[in-house]
């Protein structure tokens, strides 16, 4: 069974973009949205996947991503997924030879900014940047899947001060 050990952060500043490439415009919607799984659609940049995920919040969910036709996404994203849409920049940063993501939400996630690294083994050592801020792993409200029904844009103010305080600059 393929699985994505992920790490999930939160950013202190904004001093990754001295490194950070010029970034991949994601749109992405939920075919399937529940306690066990998520079925997602997702287009970035000019290649598009499907995607299926476990719900398991933390750092080890099992995973299975297929490329589809861009045009497919696209009737996809249109016709039958439902919530909101994820509307995000992912930028790349490469750091002593670990590639972190940092996703730059837009629409109604804006203001929302998340690091994410993938990994090889769940207790492998990995650099810790001085922009990262406190780890949201196993914090559900920080998923993709989540913020498609409940984005950020929803959270209350102590919710939004929260993820301030724990790294995030608007």
């Amino acid at each position: 069974m393929p699985i994505e050990i992920e790490r999930k952060f939160l950013l202190r500043d904004e001093s990754w973009r001295l490194q950070a490439d010029a970034g991949t415009t994601m749109r992405q919607g939920y075919l399937s949205n529940n306690a066990k799984s998520s079925i997602r659609v997702r287009i970035s940049g000019e290649q598009a996947n499907l995607n299926i995920k476990s719900s398991t919040p933390g750092t080890v969910r099992s995973e299975y991503e297929y490329p589809i036709p861009v045009a497919e996404a696209e009737e996809l994203l249109a016709d039958l997924c439902h919530e909101l849409l994820i509307e995000k920049i992912r930028y790349h940063v490469d750091v002593s030879g670990f590639t972190w993501e940092i996703d730059v939400f837009s629409g109604v996630n804006q203001g929302l900014i998340v690091a994410e690294i993938e990994l090889d083994e769940v207790d492998q050592d990995f650099p810790r940047p001085s922009w990262l801020g406190r780890e949201v792993s196993a914090e559900i409200r920080y998923y993709n899947s989540h913020l498609a029904g409940y984005p950020y844009s929803n959270w209350s103010e102590e919710e939004k001060l929260h993820s301030i305080s724990g790294g995030v600059n608007s």
